[in-house]
């Protein structure tokens, strides 16, 4: 049975289910769900994600949520290329990443940077500078983290969930000023970055706004 990813196509975390998706050659179906529509999600989508987040996924009578479980899921039910090393310490290194992505990436670039701006630009307001400041601060930290041990990917000579991680939360960040800024004092990084918005699966899983 194809399988179905539930969520939105804003969503970095929707994305990275897409992308581990499409880089494994699995035909699925998506069906959009807002969690910021009037009203919420359908009640029926709290069935499928008890905490009303993004994303959901259904394949046959296996049902899954959240981001981590979803993509190792696809790494390990389908056939294709290979999301995650063979080896326990690239394994781990993956690992690690993708942690460092979620806790201390994803908010502050991706909320506290093109969020903000986002929403002075539409406001009309003030963005709060400070504010900005400190996360620019974090980012700052994060990537150079994130280069200190990158070669062509993230975590080595080939692809992994890290790389899909990242990428869905640096394409928002290279929206902004500050993100571009960021992204430019790594070199190596901004090569990356090259790399991987050349893949086929970004262009096809491009943000509305993007």
């Amino acid at each position: 049975m194809k399988p179905i990813l539930y969520g939105a196509a804003y969503s970095v975390y929707v994305r990275i289910a897409r992308l581990a998706l499409i880089e494994k050659a699995v035909d699925h179906e998506r069906v959009e769900i807002d969690i910021f529509a009037d009203g919420g999600p359908p009640a029926d989508y709290l069935s499928r994600h008890p905490f009303a987040r993004l994303p959901a996924f259904q394949h046959g009578d296996v049902a899954v949520y959240e981001t981590g479980a979803i993509t190792r899921y696809v790494e390990e039910a389908f056939p294709g290329p290979r999301l995650m090393p063979e080896d326990p310490a690239r394994r781990a290194r993956v690992n690690q990443l993708v942690s460092v992505l979620d806790n201390y990436l994803y908010r502050p670039l991706v909320w506290d940077i093109h969020v903000a701006r986002d929403a002075a630009v539409k406001s009309g307001n003030a963005a709060d500078e400070t504010a900005i400041a400190a996360a620019v601060a974090k980012v700052r930290h994060c990537l150079g983290v994130l280069e200190s041990g990158a070669g062509d990917w993230l975590a080595g000579d080939a692809l992994t969930l890290a790389d899909l991680y990242a990428a869905p939360m640096i394409a928002y960040g290279v929206m902004t000023d500050e993100g571009r800024a960021l992204l430019q004092e790594r070199p190596r990084l901004a090569a990356w970055w090259q790399r991987m918005s050349a893949r086929p699966s970004l262009a096809a899983t491009r943000y509305p706004t993007d």
